[in-house]
């Protein structure tokens, strides 16, 4: 199951969020590749359109065993053209949860993941940093 919540600045950022199985089809439609070794459900993250930041290959997110959640956060800049004449840019910020096996209910938002990965970036350059103060990598 993969749980994907969508805030968009064209719709006033309404949180829109979706749970949905699928398998590796379903997944790829978020640049997620879900294969598995023995029991596990290995999840990767593969290159995506991002103008910002670029990633030339495939990147380990996380390893779930049955019953595992796992939470993946990143964010991204993209280019509406790539047209020097019209360097239009849009922003995405991520929050994907994926579980390996049916979950109850709330599950995702009621518990704590199993893993998680934070590959959010500062998209304008210098660090960026959470309302505690935090370094967020």
């Amino acid at each position: 199951m993969i749980h994907e919540v969508l805030a968009d600045e064209a719709a006033r950022y309404v949180r829109e969020d979706d749970v949905f199985g699928g398998g590796v089809e379903r997944a790829r439609d978020v640049d997620l590749w879900l294969g598995s070794k023995g029991s596990a459900l290995v999840v990767d993250r593969l290159p995506g359109w991002a103008a910002f930041p670029r990633q030339s290959g495939p990147a380990r997110l996380f390893v779930l065993m049955p019953g595992q959640t796992g939470r993946y956060r990143a964010n991204f800049r993209f280019m509406v053209t790539q047209c020097p004449c019209d360097p239009s840019w849009y922003y995405e910020d991520w929050l994907v949860h994926i579980s390996h096996g049916e979950i109850e209910g709330g599950g995702f938002i009621e518990r704590e993941p199993d893993q998680e990965v934070d590959h959010r970036v500062s998209l304008y350059g210098g660090s960026i940093r959470s309302a505690g103060g935090r370094r967020l990598r």
